[in-house]
């Protein structure tokens, strides 16, 4: 059976399964060596060093991109290694087009790198086309998507962005971290790259830091594993090792985790003391028919607004006792986050302002727990405010 032709719950769960040669083995071998002999003098085998490439990262590199439905994958260190690996393929004088309100390392990185005179960065609202469309036009590169958005979950169109984009003949790079190849194929929409954090639901665990680029076009990988192998950037065989095991039992777990969330996301705009819920999945959400059409689940992430500001939030997290208050995301445990103080706090508070990130907004990643007992925890810590 061709493995790209299978359903990717197939995938996610089989690929390399009982493929070892040497002994076997059912689970696929973890490979530590960094180097690797060569059968004769002039004659490298199919690996010769890690940084290069190594077989388990190979492996997972492989399944992400049959996953996404791309050409190939590059597989590094983190999230932001991803990012930066195609930054890097841009030349100084160049345009990248990024959302207003994207993810805070993300915007500190792309106006860093401006500064240095790496290239030109236009930040855009991209739910208005015309501002996008005059962003590409003329000399932009590269425009970078992210949906739904971190921290309010908003949802931009992909497809519509991409032909923006390439009419003005830019590349579109998609971050699929909150919603994963499980719920969301950006590279179907027309996307050129998919980017991801994999230290979130990809793996699933909260024991790895890594990232992922997936190229849409074979002509497309070849460049980026070169500039990865060339800077270092790649991951380790034992970060691969952990993600491909995440990666396993993927669908399961968010599936189980997208049902609990919309449970919470409606239990929360019943609460007094909430403002604003932004859950894609709620149909009072103003991306929620977008959504419908784009994805194929809504997700396990979520934000709400508190009334009274910071020193709700303050008094809110001093009492939640199951949810753990912490950075990242999309492991089997339910993290609560204050963006304006931790995700984005980098960004400053006028860049914050503009992306409508509040001081009374939470951000939730649910877990694998019981809905009853996140309801209940919830429902105590709002009893302080």
């Amino acid at each position: 059976m061709d493995t790209s032709s299978r359903d990717e719950r197939t995938i996610a769960a089989v690929n390399g399964i009982a493929t070892d040669s040497a002994f076997g083995a059912v689970t696929p071998p973890i490979y530590l060596s960094s180097n690797y002999a060569f059968p004769a003098l002039e004659k490298p085998g199919a690996f010769e060093y890690s940084r290069t490439s190594n077989p388990t990262r190979s492996l997972l590199s492989e399944t992400l991109a049959l996953l996404e439905g791309g050409a190939g994958a590059v597989v590094t260190s983190s999230g932001m290694a991803a990012v930066n690996l195609l930054l890097d393929q841009l030349n100084p004088g160049q345009r990248i087009v990024a959302p207003h309100d994207c993810y805070g390392g993300v915007y500190r990185l792309l106006v860093s790198r401006q500064a240095k005179g790496h290239f030109d960065v236009q930040f855009v609202d991209q739910s208005d086309f015309a501002s996008v469309a005059a962003a590409c036009s003329p000399a932009a590169a590269l425009v970078l998507i992210e949906t739904p958005s971190n921290p309010l979950m908003r949802v931009t169109d992909i497809r519509a962005i991409a032909d923006i984009a390439h009419a003005a003949g830019a590349k579109v790079a998609v971050d699929n971290t909150f919603l994963s190849p499980a719920l969301q194929r950006p590279i179907a929409h027309r996307a050129d790259f998919v980017v991801h954090s994999t230290t979130k639901y990809l793996n699933g665990h909260s024991d790895v830091v890594g990232g992922v680029v997936v190229a849409a076009k074979a002509v497309d990988v070849e460049p980026l594993r070169d500039w990865a192998n060339l800077t270092g950037v790649t991951g380790s065989p034992f970060d691969s090792y952990l993600t491909l095991r995440g990666i396993r039992s993927l669908f399961a777990r968010i599936e189980r985790q997208q049902i609990t969330a919309m449970a919470l996301a409606e239990f929360l705009e019943g609460q007094p003391q909430v403002r604003a819920v932004h859950y894609p999945g709620l149909c009072s959400h103003s991306g929620h028919g977008l959504a419908r059409k784009q994805q194929l689940g809504f997700g396990a992430m979520l934000s709400f607004e508190l009334q009274g500001g910071l020193e709700a939030v303050r008094r809110f997290v001093s009492n939640i006792k199951l949810i753990t208050l912490a950075e990242s995301l999309g492991g089997v445990e339910s993290l609560i986050a204050h963006p304006a103080t931790m995700t984005h706090a980098s960004m400053g508070a006028d860049a914050r302002r503009a992306a409508g990130i509040g001081e009374g907004l939470l951000r939730m990643s649910v877990g694998l727990e019981g809905e009853r007992d996140l309801k209940a925890d919830l429902a105590q810590a709002f009893a302080s405010t």
